[in-house]
């Protein structure tokens, strides 16, 4: 059993748990702050993204994580936590890392990223974990009323980053939409264009910013009825021997 299970067993068995998920998370300058630098490279982040993944540790680390995210990391349909199944582990080792400086804001999930119960090589054992599991295609679908809108947003103005069939970038740690279930991706497409989700890339705000709550539930819909991968990929972030692009 690893160090970062055997901590949070400690917290759960010494009844610390609650007082844990009452700390505040720290808070960093996001897409608010002319400060802000999306994808600022850290010297934690590069560690994980760097670091030589263990599956076997992730696997056994995840296991603190299921009781939100579900088993085989296939979240919940209903939006409130995300499907990390296939994701790219450089988008998961920026996301947590962003929790983890503040500049992303989850006080629920920051006691289980917090410095001194993870350390990066934990970070990138989980993300290369979550990344080798499958991605069936039984996420949660949108309503399909308008998914003609959705398509023609979609192409023209998200391809360039997310894919035609929503893959996604792993190097430039832009993350996989296909097979993500539609209430999550409506959720964040709102949060992102109204700057409630301060990691953001100003790219993308600039995008979505003119949209409507309705054109990103058409958009929403589109992206969940892309075809999720059928072959899981291995671990790209130990590839990297410099900041991805985009990086500062």
């Amino acid at each position: 059993m690893n160090r970062y299970l055997l901590a949070l067993l400690a917290l759960c068995s010494s009844g610390l748990v609650l007082a844990a998920t009452a700390e505040v998370q720290p808070h960093a300058p996001g897409i608010e702050s002319a400060d802000y630098i999306w994808n600022e490279m850290d010297s934690e982040k590069l560690l994980a993204l760097r670091a030589k993944v263990n599956l076997g540790n992730g696997k056994v680390a995840f296991e603190v994580c299921q009781g939100c995210h579900r088993a085989n990391a296939l979240g919940r349909e209903d939006g409130s936590y995300p499907r990390l199944a296939a994701q790219h582990d450089t988008v998961l080792i920026k996301q947590m890392s962003d929790i983890r400086a503040g500049r992303r804001d989850n006080p629920k999930m920051y006691p289980f990223v917090n410095e001194h119960v993870i350390e990066a090589q934990e970070i990138a054992d989980i993300a290369g974990y979550l990344q080798s599991l499958p991605s069936p295609a039984s996420n949660g679908k949108g309503p399909g009323a308008d998914l003609e809108t959705g398509k023609t947003i979609y192409e023209k103005r998200c391809v360039s980053c997310h894919e035609k069939n929503g893959s996604g970038s792993a190097e430039k740690l832009y993350p996989r939409v296909n097979g993500q279930h539609f209430a999550y991706l409506l959720r964040q497409n709102i949060d992102i264009r109204d700057g409630v989700r301060r990691n953001s890339n100003p790219k993308m705000v600039r995008v979505i910013r003119q949209y409507s709550d309705e054109e990103l539930k058409a958009v929403a819909d589109y992206m969940s009825r892309l075809p999720p991968p059928t072959v899981a990929t291995a671990p790209a972030a130990t590839k990297m021997q410099k900041a991805p692009a985009g990086a500062r």
